[in-house]
C-alpha cells in the first residue's frame, strides 16, 4: 500500500509561529512571513520533555506536604495543606469547592503525570502501540492544561471572599508557590512534546528517537 509523502519529503515546513507552510529546499532557515525560525521537529523533545516532568515530580512533594493556605477565624488559626484544606471545605458543607480542589490539585497532576510519563516513554521507545489513542491522549493533556491553575484561583477567590464578609482572613502559604511551579513545569513538559514522534516509525530520519532534527 502506497503510503502518502510527509512534508518533510516534500521539503516544506510548517511555521510554528504563524502556521505558513514553507519551503525548505532553498536552504531558508526563517518563515519569510513572520521572521520566526523554522524548525521540522521540536528540538530535543523527550530529552526535555523528560527534564521538566521530573521536575514536577520534585515541586510535587513540597506541593502536597506544605501548608497551601492559613486560615484564621474567629480567634483561631490554622495552616491547611492541600488535602487538609479538601477535608476542611467538605466537613464544612462546602463540598462543591472541596471537589473542585480535589480534582484541580490531585486528579489533574495525576493524570498529566502518567499521560505525559506514557507518551514519552512509548515515543522514547518507538513504540507503534494505540498510535490514534496516544494523539488522542496528547491532544487531551493540552486541553486539561489549561484548566491546571484552578486550585490556584481558587484560593484566591475563597480568600477574598472570606475576607470580603469579614469573617476571618485567608493567607497563602508557601504550598501554592511549589503547586504553580508544578502546573508550569507540566505545561512545558506537555508543550516540549512532539506528538509527530508518535508516528515515527523506528529508524525513521524524519524524526529518530528524540526529535532533534531541524
Amino acid at each position: 500500500m502506497n503510503t502518502p509523502a510527509q512534508a518533510e519529503d516534500l521539503g516544506l515546513c510548517l511555521c510554528h509561529g504563524c502556521g505558513q507552510a514553507c519551503d525548505l529546499s532553498d536552504g531558508a532557515h526563517t518563515c519569510k512571513r513572520c521572521g520566526a525560525a523554522l524548525h521540522p521537529r521540536k528540538t530535543n523533545a523527550i530529552t526535555r520533555g523528560w527534564a521538566f516532568l521530573f521536575a514536577a515530580l520534585v515541586f510535587y512533594i513540597p506541593a502536597n506536604l506544605l501548608p497551601v493556605m492559613h486560615t484564621e477565624m474567629l480567634g483561631s488559626g490554622s495552616d491547611s495543606t492541600i488535602v487538609g484544606g479538601v477535608i476542611e471545605f467538605w466537613e464544612a458543607g462546602a463540598w462543591d469547592i472541596a471537589l473542585i480542589i480535589f480534582i484541580a490539585s490531585i486528579g489533574v497532576p495525576a493524570i498529566k503525570f502518567f499521560s505525559l510519563g506514557l507518551l514519552l516513554f512509548t515515543a522514547q521507545s518507538g513504540s507503534s502501540w494505540a498510535r490514534r489513542q496516544r494523539s488522542q491522549l496528547y491532544r487531551g493533556v493540552e486541553l486539561i492544561g489549561y484548566w491546571s491553575m484552578l486550585d490556584v484561583i481558587v484560593v484566591a477567590l475563597v480568600a477574598a471572599l472570606v475576607q470580603l464578609r469579614g469573617l476571618g482572613t485567608i493567607e497563602p502559604r508557601p504550598g501554592i508557590l511549589f503547586f504553580g511551579m508544578v502546573v508550569v513545569l507540566t505545561m512545558f513538559a506537555a508543550m516540549s512534546f512532539d506528538p509527530r514522534l508518535i508516528w515515527d516509525d523506528p529508524g525513521n530520519d524524519g524524526g529518530g528517537t528524540d526529535g532533534a532534527s531541524e
